[in-house]
């Protein structure tokens, strides 16, 4: 059980490290964007329980609203 951990740190540690170098060459819009996807996926999952259509919904309305904030 303890290779699993160490081998599930691991994947997170390289997914998170690859994940935040695509945002390097993001405008500012971009990132709002980005940003304001995230939240409401988290937000709209909450909000419902952890329903797939709450969370793609408050990433779509979180999408929306960070890029026009981004302006």
């Amino acid at each position: 059980m303890k290779n699993l951990r160490e081998y599930a740190i691991g994947t997170v540690a390289a997914a998170l490290f690859f994940g935040l170098g695509g945002c390097a060459g993001m405008s500012t819009q971009d990132k709002s964007t980005a940003v304001g996807a995230g939240v409401g996926a988290v937000g709209g999952a909450v909000l419902t329980g952890g329903s797939a259509i709450g969370t793609v919904g408050g990433a779509a309305v979180g999408g929306i609203i960070g890029h026009e904030v981004g302006d």
